[in-house]
């Protein structure tokens, strides 16, 4: 088996309008199915639910269920807030800028930019509280064939010593990818 692509990822959502229209308007994704049931197809349970499916792009799918029955959605206590989020992808430096630019000008705080060396992105939330990364690429081929050529050496050392390895310490040292 050969996973082709993701068909979609899936959320809870606070309130399924909300989400679709925030979504429409600060991330300009089309709305484009709502699927609602009185109960689970896969289980059978009881459990109404509004599912609502956004255009991501490129054939990404971006979905949420509104679950009015369930208590109300919570997050994951003991992982920090920076560590789940959603990222996506933008063409160009003048795009991410235009995006802060456009959620700062609607009260949304946004966190950047943030070089990351092969990307600069934001960071802000939507309305249920998920953390959504906008990033833009800059890395080289060079880069990336740097840590094609580390990355089992890199997980290794991690396996066995839970400590960052430094064979791409040259992203973050602030002296640059090495020559």
């Amino acid at each position: 088996m050969k996973i082709q692509k993701i068909h979609h990822v899936a959320y809870r959502c606070k309130n399924a309008k909300e989400t679709v229209e925030w979504y429409e308007k600060h991330l300009g994704m089309r709305f484009i199915l709502a699927i609602a049931e009185d109960a689970v197809p896969s289980t059978g349970a009881a459990d109404p639910y509004m599912h609502v499916f956004l255009d991501a792009g490129q054939g990404n799918v971006l979905a949420f269920f509104e679950l009015p029955t369930c208590a109300p959605m919570g997050r994951d206590e003991n992982t920090p807030t920076w560590t789940q989020h959603l990222a996506l992808e933008v063409a160009s430096m003048d795009e991410l800028l235009a995006a802060k630019a456009s959620l700062e000008a609607a009260g949304i705080e946004v966190v950047g930019v943030t070089d990351h060396t092969l990307f600069k992105s934001i960071y802000f939330f939507d309305p249920s509280g998920h953390r959504l990364e906008l990033a833009c690429n800059t890395a080289t081929p060079a880069m990336y064939a740097e840590l094609d050529r580390v990355k089992r050496d890199m997980l290794a050392e991690w396996d066995r010593t839970k400590k960052a390895p430094k064979h791409a310490a040259w992203m973050h040292n602030g002296q640059g990818f090495p020559k």
